[in-house]
C-alpha cells in the first residue's frame, strides 16, 4: 500500500470514529443558556478535559450515563392506577411520611386513617404511583446530557431526548404540566401544596439539561426544543396561579426555598428574567431573614428528625437560587440580614460535621457526612474562606465528587427512595 493510500485509509477511520464521539460545530462552540449552571464555565472546563482531575470526573459521569443507557423511558401512563381526577396523564405521588393505622380489610382497603411518622418513609410510596419514575426521569436526563455535552457521544444525548419526550411531549405518555395529585394521603386528600416539591427539588436540573441539548445535540429537534418551551410555560402557569402553587410560596421552611428555586429556574427558562431576578431578589428578606438564624442554623429544618438532612437540603435550594441570581444580576451571597442572617453563615454552621471535626448536635435518623460536600463546594466558589479550606476534608458522595463537571448542589442524600 502506498503512503497515500495509507494516509486515506487513516483519515477515513478517524473519520468513522469521531462521527460518534463528537459533538455538532455548534455544541462545541455555543455556551449553554443555564438557569443554574454556569455555561460559561461549562464551556471553559470543556476545553481542560486533558486534565487528571477532570478526566477522572467524565469516568464517574459516563459511568452514571451508562447506567442509564439500558433503562426506561418512563411515563406517568404507566401507574396501575390513575390519579383521583381519572386522567392517567395527572401525576401522582404519596405521602412519603404518612402511615395506614389500620390493618387493611376489604372495607378499609387502605387501612385508614393515616397518621404522620416524620422522617420514615412509607414504602407503600414507591409502588403504585409516579414518584420513582420522575426521579428516574430528571437524574438520567441531567446525567445523559452532561455526559454528551463533555464527551460528544450521540447515544447519550439521543437517550435523554427520548426520555425528555416521552415523559413530557409524546401525546400517548406525555403528563399534564400541574402537581394536583402530588403527595395525596389515601382517604384524606387528593393532593397537597407541599407535593410541589416532588418537582421544585430537581426540575431544574431537567432545565439545565434542555439548555444543554439546546446546543445542537442529535436527536434533539426543533420541535422537541419547542414543545419543551411550552411545557415549561404551561407549568409556570400554574405554579404562579394555582391554589396549591400560592400554598406552597407561603410556606416558611425548605418548602418555600424550593418553590422560590422552580419559580425562578422556570422564569429564566421561559424568558421571564424580570420574574427570576424578583424572585431572588425577594428571597432575601422572605427566606434567608426569617429562615436562617445569626449563627447560621436553621429552625425550621433543625425540628425535624431528619435535621442533618433537611438542613442541607434547604441550603441545596438557596445555592442553587443563588446559582440563578448570577445570571440575572442579583449576588446573593452578598446578603445579610438585620441580625448577620446570610448563606455563608449558614454553609458554616455545617462545616465542623462536614468535615467530621464534631458530630452533628441535632437529631438525625441517619446521618451522611457527604450530604454538605456540594453546599460547602457552592460556598466556596462563591468566595466562602472557611468552606474554602474545608474542602480538601469533604467527604466525596457515592459515585465520586462530579462538582468540577456540574458545579451547583444536588441533594447527595435522596431519602426519596
Amino acid at each position: 500500500m502506498s503512503a497515500r493510500s495509507r494516509w486515506f485509509v487513516l483519515l477515513t477511520a478517524l473519520a468513522a470514529f469521531t462521527s460518534g464521539l463528537t459533538t455538532p460545530v455548534a455544541a462545541q462552540t455555543t455556551v449553554p443558556d443555564t438557569a443554574v449552571l454556569d455555561g460559561a464555565r461549562l464551556q471553559h472546563t470543556k476545553k481542560r478535559l486533558g486534565d487528571p482531575q477532570l478526566r477522572a470526573a467524565v469516568r464517574a459521569l459516563t459511568t452514571r450515563a451508562d447506567k442509564w443507557l439500558g433503562q426506561g423511558p418512563w411515563t406517568v401512563v404507566d401507574k396501575p392506577r390513575p390519579a383521583p381526577g381519572g386522567d392517567v396523564h395527572d401525576y401522582l405521588s404519596q405521602a412519603p411520611y404518612w402511615w395506614p393505622s389500620q390493618s387493611p380489610t376489604s372495607d378499609n382497603p387502605w387501612g385508614c386513617p393515616y397518621v404522620q411518622r416524620d422522617g420514615e418513609r412509607n414504602p407503600e410510596v414507591d409502588s403504585g404511583t409516579d414518584r420513582q419514575d420522575v426521579e428516574k426521569t430528571f437524574d438520567s436526563a441531567y446525567d445523559l446530557s452532561l455526559a454528551w455535552y463533555y464527551t460528544g457521544r450521540k447515544q447519550y444525548a439521543e437517550k435523554a431526548a427520548q426520555v425528555l419526550r416521552t415523559w413530557f411531549l409524546d401525546p400517548a405518555t406525555r403528563m399534564n404540566p400541574h402537581l394536583e395529585h402530588a403527595q395525596f394521603i389515601p382517604c384524606k386528600y387528593d393532593g397537597r401544596a407541599i407535593g410541589i416539591i416532588d418537582f421544585s427539588q430537581s426540575y431544574t436540573s431537567v432545565i439545565d439539561a434542555i439548555a444543554l441539548l439546546n446546543t445542537g445535540a442529535p436527536g434533539w429537534s426543533r420541535k422537541d426544543r419547542t414543545g419543551m418551551a411550552r411545557w415549561n410555560s404551561d407549568f409556570l402557569g400554574w405554579l404562579k396561579d394555582s391554589d396549591f402553587g400560592r400554598q406552597e410560596g407561603a410556606a416558611a421552611n425548605n418548602h418555600g426555598t424550593f418553590y422560590d428555586l422552580l419559580l425562578a429556574g422556570l422564569a429564566y427558562a421561559t424568558g421571564d428574567r424580570a420574574l427570576a431576578r424578583r424572585t431572588v431578589l425577594d428571597a432575601r428578606s422572605r427566606r434567608i431573614a426569617p429562615q436562617i438564624a445569626a449563627d447560621g442554623s436553621q429552625p425550621q429544618e433543625l425540628t425535624r428528625t431528619r435535621s442533618w438532612h433537611y438542613s442541607t437540603f434547604d441550603l441545596v435550594a438557596y445555592t442553587r437560587l443563588a446559582a440563578i441570581g448570577r445570571h440575572v444580576g442579583v449576588d446573593l451571597w452578598a446578603y445579610q440580614g438585620p441580625e448577620g442572617q446570610s448563606l455563608f453563615g449558614a454553609v458554616d454552621y455545617l462545616l465542623p460535621a462536614a468535615t467530621g471535626d464534631a458530630p452533628w448536635p441535632h437529631p438525625e435518623l441517619e446521618f451522611l457526612r457527604y450530604a454538605a460536600t456540594d453546599v460547602v463546594h457552592a460556598a466556596a466558589d462563591a468566595g466562602d474562606a472557611r468552606a474554602r479550606t474545608a474542602v480538601p476534608r469533604l467527604e466525596a458522595p457515592p459515585g465520586g465528587d462530579l462538582w468540577a463537571l456540574r458545579p451547583a448542589a444536588e441533594q447527595l442524600d435522596s431519602i426519596a427512595g
